[in-house]
């Protein structure tokens, strides 16, 4: 029987789901990375090993790399960007040595992702990630006045949004502000607007077909040294798969991962597929995007999310909402019987239930400074994927 290695995200030493509790829900290996070292900044052997061994003690493996962050020098080919690639190759060349193969990475100008609630209520008490196009447009057009911001949203949208920026008052506009901030990942908590439109400035002459430029121009220095290593980059979806803050997105549809496959024709240039990431659009065809993408897939997030008809959405349980995981999960499977019968030595994946919600007694625990990331409500992904995978392969 094949099945998709088990694996759940860790934040490292201070993640308060600790290995030991990752092991107890079944996991066999972990997503993680090296959060304490500086975007752009090298990743040295010895760190990699002592972070490596440290997860190894709990009988657990570094299955993949979550991530080695793309610098915005990098995204922007401004600055040191070249010190910083230079840097990123080397940090491949010691990955490899310690026999760790899969990268994950994002292309995401400024924002990793992007919500307007982190502790979104549902009716049965439990707490998901929430976006919301009304809240995102009184932030964008009445909080930060980016210039143009009115275009990126309908007139429904904008008329709402008015109404409930002039029901607020002063303290309850700054508070909402502070909030809105503090939820953008990647930001620091002290952030202010004005810093926010310094970082959407550097965008001001990069559109899409210039990122994607930026992306080819990275890839092409960094995939030729993960053929030499042994390494699979995998690139993550944007999140939400649409524009936001005026940003480029290059990573939000089966056209766009095509593309970037095309960039540079290498297993080594590949892609982590993130259900959650890609479903808020509705004319992404998931299973048929596995099916079609399928040799190029180096890992796997599965999460739903709920789309609803006013353009919000929030996060599902695993085998809820918007996705057809079943028909998702069943061509990852089908893709790695298809490796395995062709030889590829790369025919084992792994995959990790993505966000999970907040229940139980992580409800009563401090708020987590990584939202969606739970132990109880992502132990129950997991054990949905597992039930789902046995289930297929015993039909």
């Amino acid at each position: 029987m094949i099945l998709l290695q088990e694996s759940m995200r860790w934040f490292g030493p201070g993640d308060p789901v600790s290995l030991h509790d990752i092991r107890q829900c079944g996991c066999t290996g972990v997503m993680s990375s090296l959060h304490h070292i500086e975007y752009g900044e090298l990743w040295s052997r010895e760190e990699i090993a002592t972070r490596k061994a440290e997860i190894e003690a709990e009988k657990l493996t570094w299955r993949a790399v979550e991530s080695v962050p793309v610098s915005e020098a990098i995204k922007t080919r401004t600055g040191n960007f070249e010190h910083h690639i230079e840097n990123y190759k080397q940090t491949i060349r010691n990955l490899g040595a310690e026999s760790i193969n899969t990268i994950i990475y994002n292309f995401m100008p400024v924002l990793d992702w992007t919500r307007t609630d982190m502790a979104y209520t549902l009716p049965d008490g439990t707490q998901t990630l929430l976006y919301d196009p009304v809240m995102f447009a009184v932030f964008d057009i009445h909080l930060l006045q980016r210039p143009g911001a009115e275009k990126a949203f309908s007139s429904r949208i904008r008329e709402k949004a008015a109404a409930f920026i002039d029901s607020m008052s002063k303290a309850e506009k700054q508070t909402f502000e502070k909030t809105i901030i503090d939820v953008f990942p990647g930001m620091d908590f002290s952030f202010t607007l004005d810093d926010i439109r310094a970082m959407l400035s550097t965008y001001k002459q990069i559109d899409r077909f210039q990122l994607l430029e930026h992306l080819k121009q990275f890839l092409q220095e960094v995939i030729p040294v993960c053929e030499e290593n042994g390494v699979r980059m995998a690139i993550h979806p944007d999140d939400p798969p649409f524009p936001v803050l005026g940003l480029p997105r290059i990573v939000s549809t089966e056209s766009d991962l095509k593309n970037i496959t095309d960039l540079i024709d290498s297993p080594a240039n590949g892609i982590c597929f993130c259900t959650g990431s890609l479903s808020p659009r509705e004319d992404n065809d998931l299973p048929g995007m596995v099916q079609r993408l399928g040799h190029r897939i180096n890992a796997f997030h599965f999460r739903s999310t709920q789309r609803n008809p006013d353009g919000s959405f929030y996060e599902a349980n695993h085998l809820e909402g918007s996705v057809n995981m079943p028909a998702v999960v069943k061509a990852a499977l089908q893709e790695m019987q298809k490796r395995k019968n062709a030889g590829r030595e790369d025919w084992q994946l792994t995959f990790r239930p993505d966000h999970g919600r907040t229940m139980l007694d992580d409800l009563k625990k401090p708020p987590l400074k990584t939202p969606g990331y739970t132990c109880i409500g992502r132990l129950r992904g997991l054990a949905e994927i597992r039930g789902l995978q046995l289930g297929l392969q015993s039909t």
